[in-house]
């Protein structure tokens, strides 16, 4: 299992910005598909937002729009722009390379 690390979470008001960022030992960020997903107390994880090695972006519907993922080759960093934030959006957020690990998470809360 390898080991993430999420930064940037916070308090914001409804309507405000917030960017998270994803790193991991080496390159691995680069050379895998990375995802971000959250997870609300009483309620299901959800997948966010996906990256694949290639660049290949989706995203979950309720965040379409309002979301951005990205890579940085160079900082070997995966990083999840959220704008328009919304209270429901409040929640624990992870990142994770499929079959390899993910992070502690990061909480957003996003209040009204």
């Amino acid at each position: 299992q390898v080991q993430l690390v999420e930064s940037g979470g916070g308090l914001v008001q409804a309507g405000q910005s917030l960017r998270l960022s994803c790193a991991a030992p080496g390159s691995i960020l680069n050379s895998n598909i990375v995802d971000w997903y959250r997870q609300a107390p009483g309620a299901q994880r959800e997948l966010v937002a996906r990256i694949t090695v290639g660049g290949v972006t989706n995203y979950a519907d309720s965040v379409k729009g309002r979301f951005t993922i990205s890579r940085d080759r160079f900082k070997n960093t995966v990083d999840l722009q959220m704008n328009s934030l919304k209270p429901e959006d409040t929640a624990v957020y992870y990142c994770a390379v499929p079959l390899l690990g993910r992070g502690q998470g990061t909480q957003v809360t996003v209040s009204s």
